[in-house]
């Protein structure tokens, strides 16, 4: 059996790494598909203990349900995001108020609290310093609230409601 539960989860993330990959590099090119193909059967043998703990068990019609309105949604905040930054920097009459925050999440996987991280991290405005337990420490081009609950409210929890569907 622990064949087979290692196995199923070298496969799943496999297909996590490659399917990674492919939106990553935006293309179909065969050469591309190969490496990148290559590459994630390579690096799974050595992270495959530490990035999954269910496997295949995760590909659930929900959390692919999930996955799929998350994308758009999150590439939508990044798209506003960038338009704030934007507007920010030519526009000296726009506020900057920088500071670093506070935000809880009621995430409980690695996984789940790593997706959230890198959310956060990839709009701009935000990023993500460090993550202890149940807390994110964020620095924010603009604090609407100093709060931990404002901050989580404004920051995590638009993210947050989509990845405790996809990672439980």
């Amino acid at each position: 059996m622990e064949k087979a539960g290692k196995l199923n989860r070298y496969i799943f993330t496999v297909v996590v790494l490659y399917v990674s990959w492919i939106l990553l590099t935006a293309t179909t090119h065969k050469d591309e598909l190969i490496a990148g193909l290559i590459v994630s059967l390579l690096v799974a043998i050595g992270s495959f203990d530490y990035l999954s703990e269910h496997g295949l068990g995760h590909f659930s019609p929900k959390r692919v349900m999930y996955l799929i309105i998350y994308a758009p949604y999150y590439l939508w905040q990044i798209l506003l995001a960038n338009f704030d930054v934007a507007y920010r920097v030519l526009a000296p009459s726009m506020p900057i108020k920088p500071g670093i925050v506070k935000v809880k999440t009621g995430l409980k996987t690695d996984a789940g609290k790593l997706a959230l991280a890198n959310s956060i991290t990839m709009t701009p405005g935000t990023l993500t310093m460090d993550v202890k337990d149940d807390t994110l420490l964020v620095h924010w081009i603009y604090v609407k609230d100093e709060t931990v609950e404002g901050a989580t409210k404004e920051i995590g929890t638009p993210f947050e409601k989509y990845l405790k569907e996809i990672f439980g």
